[in-house]
């Protein structure tokens, strides 16, 4: 092993194993436990799938992340801690990454979980039959043959990835990229189980066949109703875990979820769940149940740019420059949200953002400004801009939305039909390009800028409002390889913002939950990423 290796590998284990921290519950010394292990949460809308590699949206990985385990998860303060790998090794010029995987990794049904799964598992996300939304994650950190795979120019087998033995799998990149390691804990990484998808085809994911390689296995799933989870026996850290079921609520209304957690009917909220006007009122009578967190998020609204006029620069300016985003966080939201003017937060590790022109500006002078720009692109009183605006059902995004269509009506005289659909109605409307102007949100994959800016590179499969520039594209493939990618990010969010408007940001997310006192382990960190084999119910 070279000297660069050993650091690296010895890093990991001394933040890991050397601090003998595994996920697992940790109950303090006198604290006693309740007799009944069981705990309900708010789990957003319905997931369209649980297969992990299909997955699209928080639905779907806040459920992934109980049922199945990546190579990595987080900690609260959003360290890397071991999963199914208990360590990594990298070479020199950090083109190559080799995972140590635990032999004592099970599936549900009782089969090893081996570096093969993660092979398979990769190999899907990739090809054009799996048609994953995620494709173009194995393409982010450079995977060698990703790019050609996805645009069906070499087979999956291709792909820079295998398995050295039974536990040792190893991932080879074009360039080099020091953050991959922190990639791992996104589930579209997590293993496949091959043995079953091979057998059953698209079929696996029924309740009769899916297996689960984590904390907890499917018990039932009774669509909009509940998803119930149980302890998975062959979890190889069950003996650490302690709550013995958890279920999950699908409530995309804060309102009704609210409802149903002041009634005892829940024990923690989705992220989103304090409604804005009650949020003052919990504070003052409940704050040990209020949990605010910054995240690693942005909530924007996505502009078609295939589509006119939302292709010409001046009107997506000018339906940006007149949302009054301080009214937004203020009013329509209330609960410690920060007006969003670029797209990366700026609480990203090593990022360091050009400020905007128009973040500097009045929301007069924005919008006199944004009257200049509509009338050159030939819109005033005579020829008003009209177009719907989609949003996915939930109250929040309602408020949102009824507030920026009357702030474009008051200020610019634009005139926006408010259109709502369920969720997975909605994605399929994105992801076909049949919307002009869409809300949208951002939760960063990974610590690091390029989690948000890539996603809007030409290629990227999240990209769905097709926004295109090739010297944005240049600097975020440049970025990739460089010691020191903070100039190039900057260069990005630049053009993205200043130059392009490629989308209209409009604040930055925090989570903020609802959690009964007498929920122990509950650890938030600056992606959401909680788990709950991490806690327990006291007794209350």
């Amino acid at each position: 092993m070279k000297l660069k290796q050993s650091l690296i590998a010895s890093a990991v284990l001394a933040a890991a194993l050397g601090a003998s921290y595994v996920q697992a519950a940790k109950v303090p010394e006198g604290v006693k436990l309740a007799a009944v292990q069981e705990i309900v949460k708010g789990g957003e809308s319905e997931p369209a799938t649980l297969d992990q590699q299909k997955l699209q949206g928080t639905p779907g990985s806040l459920r992934g992340r109980d049922l199945f385990e990546g190579l990595f998860n987080e900690d609260g303060d959003g360290n890397l801690i071991p999963g199914v790998a208990t360590s990594y090794d990298a070479n020199e010029d950090n083109t190559v990454y080799t995972f140590h995987l635990r032999d004592d990794a099970k599936w549900s049904n009782g089969d090893s979980v081996t570096a093969h799964d993660f092979v398979f598992a990769f190999q899907r996300l990739v090809d054009p039959k799996t048609a994953a939304d995620y494709a173009w994650f194995a393409e982010l950190p450079g995977m060698i043959n990703a790019t050609d795979i996805i645009n069906g120019k070499k087979p999956a087998t291709e792909l820079g990835v295998e398995a050295a033995d039974d536990y040792t799998f190893v991932v080879r990149l074009e360039k080099p990229n020091a953050y991959f390691p922190k990639m791992t804990i996104h589930n579209t990484l997590f293993p496949a189980p091959k043995k079953v998808i091979e057998k059953w085809g698209d079929d696996w994911t029924k309740q009769d066949h899916i297996v689960f390689n984590g904390a907890y296995v499917l018990d039932k799933w009774n669509v909009n109703e509940k998803m119930v989870l149980v302890r998975n026996p062959m979890y190889w850290n069950d003996k650490e875990t302690v709550i013995n079921k958890v279920t999950y609520l699908p409530i995309p209304d804060v309102s009704v979820e609210f409802k149903r957690y002041q009634a005892g009917e829940m024990d923690l909220t989705s992220y989103t769940g304090i409604p804005t006007n009650r949020y003052k009122q919990l504070m003052k009578d409940t704050p040990d149940e209020v949990h605010i967190t910054p995240q690693l998020g942005t909530y924007y609204y996505l502009f078609n740019t295939t589509k006119a006029p939302f292709d010409d620069v001046r009107v997506r300016k000018a339906l940006s420059y007149a949302i009054d985003r301080d009214i937004i966080v203020k009013y329509v939201k209330g609960t410690g949200e920060l007006p969003a003017y670029g797209f990366t937060p700026d609480i990203v590790n090593g990022f360091n953002p050009i400020k905007p022109d128009y973040a500097t500006w009045t929301q007069a002078e924005r919008n006199e400004k944004a009257k200049e720009l509509l009338a050159e692109a030939g819109f005033g009183p005579s020829n008003p801009l009209k177009f719907p605006l989609l949003y996915n059902t939930n109250d929040q995004h309602k408020k949102v939305a009824v507030a920026i269509a009357s702030m474009w009506k008051k200020n610019i005289g634009v005139t926006a039909t408010l259109e709502n659909q369920e969720w997975k109605t909605y994605l399929d409307t994105r992801n076909t390009q049949n919307f002009s102007v869409a809300r949208a949100g951002w939760i960063g994959d990974y610590n690091e800028a390029s989690t948000f800016l890539q996603i809007l590179t030409t290629t990227a499969g999240s990209n769905d409002g097709k926004y295109s520039n090739a010297e944005y594209d240049r600097l975020m493939n440049e970025a990739s390889s460089m010691q020191d990618p903070s100039v190039n990010y900057a260069k990005a969010e630049d053009i993205l913002i200043n130059q392009d408007m490629g989308i209209a940001p409009i604040y930055t997310y925090i989570t903020k939950r609802l959690v009964k006192p007498y929920v122990g382990g509950y650890m938030p960190n600056p992606e959401d990423n909680t788990y709950t084999r991490d806690q327990y119910i006291i007794a209350h």
